[in-house]
């Protein structure tokens, strides 16, 4: 979320982050009810399917468990009104260490954006679980699901961890074109 708003102020492009269909939800559903889960994926289809129609450039940040199939699902659903419009996709695929990712995920503007991140135990927790439980970036050596959805698309693979969020969009964006 941080690299993709350096990312946005530094060019024309939109920033749709997965907080903010998961945020409003939490009001009223539990995370991961099927409520939740049907209504998330729903707004952020209905956002892409808008945002695409009106020739938006999106960044769209979330997590993605690369090793689970439904996820690479997931994503196809959601960049597929880009593809039929016959506009571009690109994939920026950030990655850092664990240490440093713990860090960031006690960051204030992380915090300040997503209210659910600030019962900083239970986040904390929560990034330690998705670690042990899922492969979180793909690696050239060991094919995912994802592995062959994203042969199909520029795709960056940028480590982070000792850039700036500044750095990172810089790099981004070059990469771009």
């Amino acid at each position: 979320m941080t690299v993709g708003r350096a990312v946005c102020a530094a060019s024309d492009f939109r920033l749709f982050h997965n907080h903010h269909t998961i945020e409003p939800l939490l009001e009223i559903f539990g995370y991961g009810t099927p409520a939740f889960r049907t209504l998330n994926g729903e707004f952020r289809r209905r956002v892409m399917e808008e945002a695409a129609a009106s020739g938006t450039r999106l960044v769209f940040t979330f997590v993605w468990a690369v090793d689970l199939p439904e996820e690479t699902e997931d994503v196809r659903r959601l960049v597929a009104p880009y593809v039929e419009a016959g506009l571009p996709v690109s994939f920026v695929e950030l990655y850092a260490d664990f240490p440093t990712r713990l860090e960031r995920n006690v960051g204030e503007s992380r915090i300040a954006d997503k209210r659910s991140k600030r019962d900083l135990a239970w986040s904390d927790a929560h990034v330690r679980e998705m670690e042990a439980e899922y492969v979180m970036n793909t690696d050239p050596d060991r094919p995912t699901p994802a592995t062959d959805y994203l042969a199909d698309f520029p795709h960056l693979r940028l480590d982070n961890t000792d850039l700036s969020p500044e750095r990172a969009a810089t790099a981004i964006l070059t990469w771009l074109g």
